[in-house]
């Protein structure tokens, strides 16, 4: 009785996993074009309510890379998260799982100036953030040669208690710098491109930060959900 019980039991979970794996299509795991978003706050939709509507959230919800039927999404953002952090953590896992992501869009170099904010040698912040910057490129590039990399700049921050313009420009230099350098003579050739968040965050900004809320904390710099959106459409426009 035991043993036909279990021979039963068998053919049942056989039958359901055939059943499901069928199920599964069209949208499939092994031919889903498999997005991979990195990086800081920014990336995992803090301050966004909810955070899914972050811009990584949004860019897969309305298809930016593939329909939403044929995408499969990971999310490795922390909120935080250095540049150095980013290397040590998050890069391992891109490059070093059984995902192998077909597009990444990353965020990376806020909590590295918030470094400069508190009062770190800017100098010093700025080249490590560069070569920090460079070896991320060089590792995502080297180990997923066919995997296009859109990695956004920072924006501008309007009515903040201590100017942040010059260190904001410094930082995104070396964005557009070490992206073009990659692309060049690194292993990236031509997948690396550059959505020009500052860009999308110019002019007024009324709406765009919680920091220009009335009564908002002065040192909240993160994007409000109209933040998020604009967010979304310069890594829309990068490609």
């Amino acid at each position: 009785m035991k043993i036909k019980l279990a021979s039963g039991i068998c053919a049942a979970f056989l039958a359901a996993a055939t059943t499901l794996a069928h199920a599964a299509n069209p949208a499939t795991i092994s031919d889903n074009t498999r997005y991979l978003a990195m990086g800081d706050s920014l990336t995992a939709g803090y301050g966004a309510m909810p955070a899914t509507d972050g811009y990584a959230y949004l860019l897969y919800r309305e298809g930016a890379y593939d329909t939403l039927s044929n995408t499969t999404f990971a999310n490795a953002a922390m909120p935080g998260a250095t540049s150095a952090q980013v290397l040590a953590f998050q890069v391992p896992l891109a490059t070093g799982t059984g995902f192998h992501p077909d597009v990444i869009t990353m965020t990376v170099g806020g909590n590295d100036l918030l470094a400069i904010l508190e009062g770190a040698d800017p100098q010093q912040v700025i080249v490590a953030y560069q070569g920090n910057l460079v070896s991320i490129l060089y590792g995502l590039c080297t180990a997923l040669p066919a995997t296009r990399i859109y990695i956004g700049n920072l924006y501008s921050i309007q009515n903040f208690p201590v100017p942040t313009e010059p260190a904001i420009q410094a930082f995104n230099q070396v964005v557009a710098g070490v992206s073009a350098f990659m692309n060049v003579a690194g292993p990236c050739g031509g997948r690396v491109k550059v959505a020009d968040v500052y860009a999308a965050f110019s002019g007024s900004q009324q709406g765009l930060l919680l920091i220009n809320r009335n009564g908002a904390d002065p040192f909240q710099v993160h994007p409000t959900n109209a933040g998020y959106r604009a967010m979304e459409k310069a890594f829309l426009d990068a490609r």
